[in-house]
């Protein structure tokens, strides 16, 4: 899943007005921000097979520092607890926690069964929905879109830049995904990494637009 992560940035700024759009983008995507840095590392491990599922052909053999559910729920109480010191903000710090341990329920969701639950465990889950192109795109697309037009509705332009920023990023992750789905399968598990880390730039986008906009009246 990825635009559906993302779907669930954009509503949440309506549960934490005070948190960046930037904060909400990373935390909803933030083990697959870690994941592409220990990909490179050797740490964890993913192998690209065609026909994997008929969304994406990565296997993804070795994870558990960033997808068992236990090292989620770690990642989502160090997140949540960071905010808080930081900025003293406890629903923001809340939701943020909350957005980080969506991610592996989305993943569930939509892996075959390779999430582990805990690091060195043999248990793993995965409902499938990878293996319907049709059901993914259903799912995904429902929650992106509900996501924006909560923000939208949310929200009003502060400029010209908070408008066509907006546009311009949903448009973005919108060929960003048909690329992902229709796309030719990627050449290494290195350039999987390289393009991986490179989703920090859309945090900073999200965070960009967002301080062109301002709660609506």
């Amino acid at each position: 899943m990825f635009i559906g992560h993302l779907g669930l940035a954009f509503a949440a700024k309506r549960v934490a007005p005070r948190t960046s759009l930037g904060t909400l983008a990373a935390a909803s995507q933030w083990v697959d921000l870690v994941w592409p840095l220990l990909l490179l590392l050797g740490v964890e491990r993913v192998r690209i097979a065609p026909g994997a599922t008929a969304v994406t052909p990565l296997d993804f053999e070795y994870y558990p520092f960033t997808h068992s559910l236990v090292a989620v729920l770690v990642w989502a109480l160090a997140f949540g607890v960071a905010y808080q010191v930081v900025t003293r903000d406890r629903r923001g710090s809340a939701t943020l926690a909350a957005l980080v341990a969506s991610h592996w329920v989305l993943d569930a969701l939509t892996h075959r069964p390779d999430l582990p639950l805990v690091p060195g465990g043999s248990a793993r889950v995965g409902l499938g929905l990878w293996n319907s192109v049709p059901a993914t795109v259903a799912v995904e697309g429902a929650l992106f879109v509900a996501g924006v037009a909560s923000y939208a509705l949310f929200t009003r332009p502060r400029d010209r830049v908070g408008a066509v920023g907006l546009w311009s990023l949903v448009a973005f992750l919108a060929v960003a995904y048909a690329g992902n789905l229709f796309g030719s399968p990627p050449p290494s598990s290195a350039a999987i990494g390289w393009v991986g880390l490179s989703m920090w730039l859309l945090v900073a986008w999200f965070a960009w637009v967002d301080r062109h906009r301002l709660r609506a009246a």
